[in-house]
């Protein structure tokens, strides 16, 4: 391990917003910050985002300060990546943003029942032939479940038209409700989408933040010309989600 990485984990550990439970404190029990981030890491009552697979954490960061009556928090295991977010956020005090270093798997052991009022992921590895591990996936969506408010909004953002055509397959044979859906934000989309649900539940600001807040990711798929695709849906329903019946054939690559 390089030195430069050393020097991240260590200073990780001073940062108050950025939580790592231990791998023993998760599996299988409940971490004892569930049911409580709201009180005792941000103490208020606002409601809560997450972001799963958060990365450098910037677009956490953006969207907190986007909108300070929210919580955010960015979920991510590579400790290296969050330390750039959790280092801007504790250096500009920064009230409304947290940091969770965990694997994702876990994820039902650090949220409790209606604790979480939406969910953002963004630029996922598609897991190409590994539906479990896609976090989009039936799996995933039953965790999700679990803790997420009636009528939160799961968003997916991507550059992968595999997981976008999935999930959208899965929503619509799960009777889902979608609110939104692009293959193409950037383009032939953008316009569609201060039409859609998304605007008229959440504002037209929140329309504008999908096209002027980017991950680090982000900027370099525009550059490389790819399409950004965009879908939006409640997954509130009960009974199990089931695979959808698509041909993933189509968008591998």
């Amino acid at each position: 391990m390089g030195k430069d990485k050393l020097r991240k984990f260590k200073e990780n550990e001073t940062f108050a917003c950025l939580i790592q439970p231990s791998t023993e404190e998760v599996l299988g029990r409940d971490y004892h910050l569930k049911g409580s981030w709201g009180k005792r890491i941000f103490g208020n009552g606002n409601p809560i985002i997450v972001e799963l697979g958060c990365g450098k954490g910037e677009y956490t960061i953006d969207l907190a300060l986007r909108n300070p009556e929210f919580n955010y928090i960015g979920v991510d295991i590579k400790g290296a990546r969050l330390w750039k977010g959790a280092k801007y956020a504790e250096e500009n005090k920064l009230p409304n943003v947290a940091f969770l270093r965990t694997r994702i798997e876990f994820i039902t052991s650090l949220f409790g029942e209606n604790e979480i009022s939406g969910i953002w992921i963004t630029f996922a590895d598609p897991q190409i032939g590994r539906e479990k591990k896609r976090l989009t996936s039936p799996l995933f969506l039953e965790r999700y479940r679990s803790f997420l408010k009636p009528g939160g909004i799961v968003h997916l953002k991507t550059d992968s038209r595999y997981l976008h055509e999935y999930t959208k397959a899965l929503a619509e044979q799960n009777n889902l409700d979608i609110l939104a859906c692009t293959t193409d934000l950037y383009g032939s989309g953008r316009e569609s989408l201060y039409d859609s649900q998304i605007s008229s539940l959440c504002g037209r600001a929140a329309v504008d933040a999908l096209f002027e807040v980017q991950t680090f990711y982000e900027t370099q798929y525009l550059a490389q010309g790819l399409p950004i695709t965009y879908l939006a849906m409640r997954i509130d329903r009960d009974g199990e989600y089931v695979s959808p019946d698509w041909n993933p054939d189509s968008w591998e690559r």
